[in-house]
C-alpha cells in the first residue's frame, strides 16, 4: 500500500510541478495574498475529484466517447488563447506593484471562476489526472485506493506550497518591472499550450 501510495504521490507530483495557468494564477493569488485558501483549496479539491474519476475507470468512460476530447480540446484552445491575451496585455500596460494593503479587493466569485475556467476547460488537466494517473493506478490492482490518496495528497501539497510559499516573494514583486515580467511569462506559456493542443 505505502509503495502504492508514494508511486501516486510522486507521478501526480511531476504532472502538477509543469507551470500552468492554474499554478500561475495561484502563483499570482499567493504573491498579491487574495484568496489564498481558496485559490489552493480551489485546484486541490478539483484535482481529487478528477483524480477519483480516473482512479475508479472514468477513463475507459471517456475513451467510449471520442467526441469528447474534441470538445475539450478547441474549448481549451480557445480560453487559453484569451488568457495569453490577456496576460500579454497587462505585460505590456504594466503599472502593477504588490501591495500587501490592498489584499481582498479581488471578488471571491470572479476568483472562482477564473479557477474553474482554467482548470476544468483545460484538456491537459483530464489527459494528466483522468486519463494518466488513472491508467498508471491500475498497474497496482488492489491498490488503486492508496494510488489515487498518494496522488490527491500531492496535489494538496503543492498547491498549499505553492499559494503560501509565494508571499516569500513579495519583495521581489513589489516592483512592477517583475509583474511585467511574469505577465510575458505566463502569456508566453499560455500560447505556447493553446498552440500544441491546436496542433495535436
Amino acid at each position: 500500500m505505502l509503495a502504492a501510495g508514494l508511486s501516486g504521490f510522486q507521478l501526480a507530483l511531476g504532472l502538477i510541478l509543469a507551470i500552468g495557468a492554474q499554478n500561475a494564477f495561484v502563483l499570482r493569488q499567493g504573491l498579491k495574498r487574495e484568496h489564498v485558501l481558496i485559490s489552493v483549496l480551489f485546484c486541490a479539491l478539483s484535482d481529487a475529484v478528477l483524480i477519483s474519476a480516473g482512479v475508479t475507470g472514468f477513463a475507459l468512460a471517456s475513451a467510449a466517447a471520442p467526441w469528447l476530447g474534441e470538445v475539450l480540446r478547441w474549448g481549451g484552445v480557445a480560453f487559453l488563447t484569451l488568457y495569453s491575451l490577456r496576460a500579454a496585455w497587462s505585460a505590456i500596460k504594466g503599472g502593477e506593484a504588490l501591495q500587501p494593503r490592498a489584499a481582498g479587493t479581488a471578488a471571491v466569485m470572479r476568483v472562482i471562476l477564473t479557477l474553474a475556467a482554467i482548470t476544468w476547460l483545460n484538456p491537459h488537466v483530464y489527459l494528466d489526472t483522468v486519463v494518466l494517473i488513472g491508467s498508471v493506478a491500475a498497474q497496482y490492482p488492489g491498490r488503486e485506493a492508496a494510488f489515487g490518496m498518494g496522488a490527491v495528497i500531492a496535489s494538496f501539497t503543492f498547491f498549499f506550497s505553492l499559494g503560501y510559499g509565494a508571499r516569500l516573494l513579495a519583495p521581489v514583486f513589489a516592483r512592477p518591472a517583475a509583474w511585467r515580467i511574469l505577465d510575458g511569462i505566463v502569456a508566453l506559456i499560455m500560447a505556447g499550450i493553446a498552440l500544441r493542443l491546436a496542433l495535436f
